[in-house]
């Protein structure tokens, strides 16, 4: 086991964690969610105690970079594309056991006079058997066979790829390009690009509305959210936040009550994006929130503030309102939080070249 670097007695959650079916977690997906529907939850669950322990990486040595991470419900597995390893790790959360996907590209680059190496970054659940890897390397989307942990059909783009998702719909692929402040639909199957869609500002953060055929990302030099049509592409809504300077960033999406939960910098926003997109709930989190997740079963949300070094877990009621259920330290730099079945969660903290791994303590 890995050593624990954290232990907290936190108000928060026990039983309501670990719901084991695969729609409990939200994963960047629109497919429509397997096994029973989600337990509706009608008051904040009981407090227990959470320990933080360190899940060290392959080819940690001295950082491996991570942005995107996302749990697969389907395969149990925790996937984290670790870009200059040419490598994705995916993590089985019943054993720690750390596979690899391999054979990503990868390039050096220089940013702010220092070189790096920049690869895999980002990945989504698919259809049923496929996981989808953005790669910053060579500007491309891959196909991952999730059974067998082998690269399958891949597309290139002319411009980085950030955040992706997938729509079971029209069974496609959605990638934010922001380095020119755009949105590529790609096909679900040979992942050759559809479509470009040119938007004023650079887009950050993605979610699926199957209920309402929405795209939603945010313009992140705005301080705006927006929402695409599916069918026909327009924008339809653009809604002012008020995150401040740094704008938002992840998203997440309670869909059947319409509220969008945004990332700010420093704490959590809801906006109701089934009515007119107005401010309904805010949460103070700590510095350094890059994206976050969201259970759907228990209607928590997972803040990880990578400055402030803590994770913060908060209960959305049927108002939006949002009440504070627990605060983790956790480590400087660990951020991008993915919840899984099993009642853990877990955060990326590419300096220090691992996995945070929040759990109920026994």
């Amino acid at each position: 086991m890995p050593p624990r670097i954290a232990l907290a007695r936190s108000l928060a959650l026990g039983p309501v964690l670990g719901c084991a079916v695969a729609g409990c977690h939200s994963a960047p997906s629109a497919s429509p969610a397997a096994g029973p529907a989600p337990v509706v939850t009608t008051a904040p669950p009981k407090p227990t105690t959470f320990a933080a322990s360190s899940l060290a990486l392959p080819g940690a040595a001295p950082y491996v970079l991570m942005d995107y991470i996302v749990f697969n419900p389907r395969t149990k597995t925790v996937w984290a594309p670790a870009g200059n390893t040419a490598a994705v790790d995916v993590v089985d959360i019943a054993t720690r056991h750390v596979a690899q996907v391999t054979g990503f590209a990868t390039r050096e680059v220089e940013r702010n006079g220092q070189k790096r190496t920049i690869g895999p970054s980002s990945a989504a659940l698919g259809a049923p058997g496929t996981v989808y890897v953005g790669n910053r390397g060579d500007s491309s989307v891959c196909a991952v066979d999730e059974a067998r942990l082998a690269l399958g059909a891949c597309g290139k783009l002319d411009s980085s790829p950030d955040g992706l998702i997938y729509v079971a719909r029209t069974h496609e692929v959605w990638v934010t390009t922001p380095r020119d402040n755009s949105v590529r639909i790609l096909d679900g199957t040979t992942l050759a690009q559809k479509a470009k869609l040119t938007l004023e500002g650079n887009p950050e953060g993605f979610a699926v509305d199957a209920t309402r055929n929405r795209f939603y990302t945010n313009l992140e030099d705005k301080d705006k959210s927006l929402a695409i049509d599916l069918t026909s592409h327009a924008v339809v809504a653009t809604w002012n936040t008020a995150c401040g300077e740094g704008g938002p960033h992840g998203i997440r999406l309670a869909e059947p009550e319409g509220f969008l939960l945004l990332a700010c910098p420093a704490k959590l926003e809801v906006l109701d994006v089934g009515h007119d997109g107005a401010i309904v709930g805010t949460a103070d989190t700590g510095e350094g929130v890059d994206d976050i997740d969201y259970v759907p079963s228990s209607h928590l949300v997972y803040v990880g503030a990578g400055r402030a070094g803590k994770l913060t877990i908060v209960w959305l009621d049927a108002k939006g309102a949002l009440t504070p259920i627990a605060v983790v330290p956790t480590k400087q730099g660990a951020r991008n939080p993915a919840a899984a079945s099993d009642g853990s969660v877990y955060l990326q903290n590419a300096q220090a070249g691992e996995l945070v791994v929040v759990s109920p303590a026994s």
